[in-house]
């Protein structure tokens, strides 16, 4: 007895493209960068021997507003931020389009 198993559409293909065609891939890949940001600078700043009142101060902030900077879920990062606090912990920020 033969039976045909159901062809699966998604074989073959990437998850990316999954994403894509559920159209939800920008959403996923903003949180992966700011997900790797915030685990750089955590990282970082752990490197450099602060603490996250120490990194504040240093950035002239509050400590929320540091947590949300190196909270991954946070997307609402402005660039200005992102490179005050790669100058104080002596790395640089690189954006670019690809």
């Amino acid at each position: 007895m033969t039976t045909k198993a159901k062809k699966n559409p998604h074989r073959g293909s990437s998850l990316d493209d999954l994403l894509k065609e559920e159209g939800v891939f920008e959403e996923f890949q903003a949180a992966a960068i700011k997900n790797v940001i915030a685990f750089q600078l955590s990282r970082a700043i752990e490197d450099k021997h602060l603490t996250k009142t120490q990194m504040a101060s240093r950035m002239k902030t509050s400590r929320a507003q540091l947590n949300r900077l190196l909270d991954p879920k946070d997307g609402n990062v402005t660039l200005e931020t992102l490179q005050k606090a790669a100058a104080i912990l002596g790395r640089e920020l690189k954006v670019e389009l690809i």
